[in-house]
């Protein structure tokens, strides 16, 4: 490696890592809640429910038109809009609302909130718990409120589609810099045991080395993390492609239909049937009813999905005719919301249950540590030049090729 080289390098890295490290802080920082979102839920929301009948083993789900008739009956004149069974609970929850366009106005008053839900027991078809129209219990406010926040600035900064294109550019400049880093790590510690730490020195030194040795420690891992969640950020212009080209073009010929009255429609039961036989090895995940956002004005939307941990975010939309019940197709997804859909669970770490959610946490504060002690090292050596900063390391920049008489790594450049 060349001075010239070298110092390319150098600068490079250090400023790719100083541009991005504040942005990454704070998805590193919002990350670990959202890793435990469905912990947080259960233990601050769903604490108080009351427990599920005991019954025998084997006990078969209750039919899903029953559970449909006895929430129209509980609301009558309101429509329902979603049917999802728990994944981790015997229980079916039924969306309801006063209207489509009941929806479409909460979306303009954030302080309306007409729709609503009942839990039912997915055998029994008894009422388990319900929320009210405009009425939230204040820990699930609270944890909606953290879980929105940690969410959104995760995602997008509070800033939608700009920001969400903002925060996937940094994840490229952390992966930037994370490559580079090697680069002059692998370099400049060839005379030294990988992972060395030297001690008995200048404690700058030492922290240098400990900051090295963790962020090699979880380069890997922080390569993967970094890299799909740069795809991940692109999840709106893509499923925006995917709506506006094949989504449009399946339903061109129900566009200007009306949505017919939901006492008219076929059995929600038999959709359900119908949509695990047309996407075989897939579980059915929830129906949407006819009318709702992106759907079609009259079918039913099923969404399935892989019944593996590892095939649990690939999902495959099923059309049935609302009106008779008929499979209108099995859609797949496009090779590039694939790829997105793969990315998913290599990003969140959700896969592998509580373990790897703690694995996951884990790894993150190392990461997080190592961001913190760059900006650290980089502040208390800010006003040096990069040939003197490089020369106080051991470095002969006369000879035609760097010396590496006192190993270090680029990071000290921060």
């Amino acid at each position: 490696m060349t001075n010239t080289t070298l110092r390319r390098w150098f600068v490079f890295h250090k400023w790719v890592s100083l541009i991005c490290t504040l942005f990454l802080l704070v998805v590193c920082v919002t990350g670990l809640p959202i890793l435990f979102a469905e912990e947080i839920f259960d233990r601050f929301v769903d604490e108080d429910d009351p427990p599920y009948e005991v019954l025998s083993p084997g006990t078969p789900n209750a039919n899903l038109d029953v559970i449909m008739a006895k929430a129209r009956a509980m609301y009558p004149g309101q429509i329902v809009t979603n049917v999802a069974p728990d994944d981790d609970e015997p229980a079916v929850l039924v969306s309801m609302a006063p209207s489509w366009q009941a929806l479409k106005d909460d979306k303009n008053h954030p302080d309306r909130r007409s729709g609503h839900w009942i839990k039912f027991d997915a055998r029994t078809a008894k009422v388990v718990k319900q929320s009210r129209p405009a009425d939230m219990p204040r820990s699930r406010r609270w944890v909606d409120l953290l879980l929105s926040t940690a969410i959104a600035l995760h995602i997008n900064l509070f800033a939608g589609l700009p920001g969400a294109l903002f925060v996937g550019l940094m994840g490229l400049l952390f992966v930037a810099s994370l490559i580079s880093g090697m680069v002059l790590y692998g370099r400049f510690m060839k005379r030294l045991p990988f992972g060395a730490v030297r001690r008995g020195r200048a404690a700058r030194l030492t922290w240098l080395d400990l900051h090295n040795l963790l962020g090699a420690a979880t380069l890997v891992w922080a390569t993967v993390v970094g890299f799909t969640g740069v795809v991940n950020e692109l999840q709106t212009p893509l499923f925006g492609l995917w709506r506006v080209t094949d989504v449009r073009q399946i339903l061109r010929p129900y566009a200007k239909l009306p949505v017919p009255s939901q006492d008219h429609l076929s059995s929600v039961q038999a959709a359900f049937d119908t949509a695990a036989k047309a996407a075989p090895g897939n579980e059915v995940t929830g129906l949407s009813f006819p009318g709702a956002s992106f759907g079609s004005p009259v079918h039913y939307v099923l969404w399935t999905r892989g019944a593996t941990p590892l095939r649990a975010r690939m999902f495959t939309p099923v059309l049935v005719d609302a009106r008779t019940g008929e499979l209108t197709g099995a859609y797949p997804m496009p090779w590039y919301l694939r790829f997105l859909e793969i990315s998913r669970p290599l990003h969140f770490g959700d896969y592998g249950g509580m373990p790897l959610k703690i694995l996951w946490a884990l790894l993150d504060l190392v990461v997080i540590a190592v961001l913190v002690s760059g900006v650290v090292l980089w502040a208390g050596k800010r006003k040096i030049g990069t040939d003197a900063r490089l020369r106080a390391l051991g470095f002969d920049l006369d000879a035609e090729r760097v010396s590496a008489s006192s190993p270090c790594s680029a990071a000290e450049g921060r």
